[in-house]
C-alpha cells in the first residue's frame, strides 16, 4: 500500500483517533484481500460480508451470480477533536441507489493503477478532496451487493484543511457522523423492508434525519466487528 510523505499526514491528536490508528494494523488488511466468487467458495463457504449477511435464504443467488464488478469507496475519517465519517447523499436522479448515504467512491477504471487509487480518484471527483490530505490505514472486507459489485473499502485518515466541491452530477450532500457512534454496535439496527416483492432485512444506523442503510451500513458493520476484535 502507498504511503504518503511524513510532510503530508495528519497530525492526529486526539487519543480516540491514536487508539483507532494502532488497531488498525491488526484490524485492517495492508492490501486487498483475495476476491473470492461463485462456488469456488463452496456451498457453505465465506464470501465475506454481503447484502445476504441478514438473508440467508437467497445466498445461493450470490454463489451462482457471474463474477461482480469490482469497485472501491474510501471510509473517510476526518481528523478533529471529535473524529468524524465523511458520508455522501448521491443525487436523487442517480438510476441507481439514487437518495442514499454512501461512502464516496465507484466503479474501478481501466486506467486506475490500483484500488486504492480508484477509491482517491473517486474521492477527488466527487467531494473535491485531493489525495493528498489521506493517509491510507487499509483495506476492509469485500463487500458484496445484490446488484452484482464486490466493494472494496480503504480506510484512511484525512487532514483537516480540505474543502468540499461537490459533483452536482452525483453528490446532493456531504456530512459527517462521530466515528465512536458508526463504531459502537449498539447503534447498529436491524431493518427490513419490501424490494422487488421480497422482504429484506439489512442494517442500519439511524444518524438524526439521515438514514444509513445498504451497502454503507454493511461496510460500517464490518469494520466495527473487525476493530473489536482487534
Amino acid at each position: 500500500m502507498a504511503e504518503l510523505p511524513d510532510t503530508q499526514r495528519p497530525a492526529i491528536q486526539t487519543s480516540e483517533l491514536v487508539r483507532f490508528s494502532k488497531a488498525a494494523g491488526v484490524a485492517l488488511h495492508a492490501s486487498p484481500p483475495p476476491l473470492v466468487t461463485g462456488n469456488r467458495a463452496g456451498r457453505n463457504g465465506h464470501l465475506g460480508p454481503s447484502d445476504f449477511d441478514l438473508n440467508p435464504d437467497s445466498r445461493s443467488a450470490l454463489l451462482e451470480a457471474p463474477p461482480p464488478r469490482r469497485a472501491a469507496v474510501l471510509v473517510p475519517i476526518v481528523a478533529g477533536a471529535e473524529p468524524s465519517v465523511l458520508l455522501t447523499v448521491r443525487t436523487g436522479h442517480l438510476s441507481r441507489h439514487a437518495g442514499q448515504i454512501a461512502f464516496p467512491g465507484g466503479r474501478q477504471d481501466d486506467t486506475d493503477a490500483s484500488l486504492a487509487a480508484t477509491a482517491l480518484r473517486e474521492t477527488r471527483e466527487e467531494t473535491g478532496i485531493e489525495a493528498h490530505f489521506v493517509t491510507p490505514l487499509g483495506y476492509l472486507d469485500w463487500y458484496r451487493t445484490g446488484t452484482g459489485y464486490a466493494i472494496c473499502p480503504l480506510v484512511g485518515i484525512v487532514a483537516p484543511g480540505f474543502t468540499i466541491r461537490p459533483d452536482p452530477n452525483e453528490v446532493a450532500d456531504v456530512f459527517m457522523v462521530p466515528l465512536a457512534f458508526l463504531m459502537d454496535s449498539a447503534n447498529h439496527q436491524r431493518h427490513s423492508r419490501i424490494l422487488e416483492g421480497r422482504e429484506r432485512h439489512f442494517y442500519a444506523m439511524p444518524y438524526g434525519d439521515r438514514f444509513i442503510w445498504g451497502a454503507t451500513a454493511g461496510i460500517i458493520r464490518n469494520m466495527s466487528e473487525r476493530f473489536s476484535a482487534a
